[in-house]
C-alpha cells in the first residue's frame, strides 16, 4: 500500500472507531433517536471515504501493475465486482 494513502487511511479509521464509540454512548445513553441517526450517516460517510483511499490505493498500483503485465480482464473484473457491491448499498 502506498505509504501517503495507508497513513491517511489509518488516521481516517480512527475517526471513525471514535465516531463509533460515541454511537455506542448515544445508544446506551438512550439518546434522541435523530441525534443518533444523524452520528450513523456521518459514520457510513466516513466509511465510505475510506473505501474511496483504499480504492485509489488499489487502482494506482495493483491495477496499474496488472496492465502492464498485460492482465486487463482480471483488473476489469476486480473494478466491475467493485462497481456492483457499492450498487447493493
Amino acid at each position: 500500500m502506498d505509504k501517503t494513502i495507508q497513513k491517511a487511511l489509518l488516521r481516517r479509521l480512527k475517526i471513525i472507531e471514535g465516531q463509533v464509540r460515541g454511537l455506542h454512548k448515544m445508544v446506551s445513553n438512550e439518546d434522541y433517536c435523530v441525534d443518533i441517526i444523524q452520528q450513523s450517516v456521518a459514520v457510513k460517510h466516513a466509511l465510505s471515504n475510506a473505501e474511496d483511499l483504499i480504492l485509489k490505493n488499489h487502482l494506482s498500483t495493483h491495477v496499474i501493475e496488472d496492465i502492464l503485465k498485460g492482465n486487463k480482464d482480471k483488473s476489469i473484473e476486480e473494478i466491475l465486482s467493485i462497481f456492483k457491491m457499492s450498487k447493493k448499498k
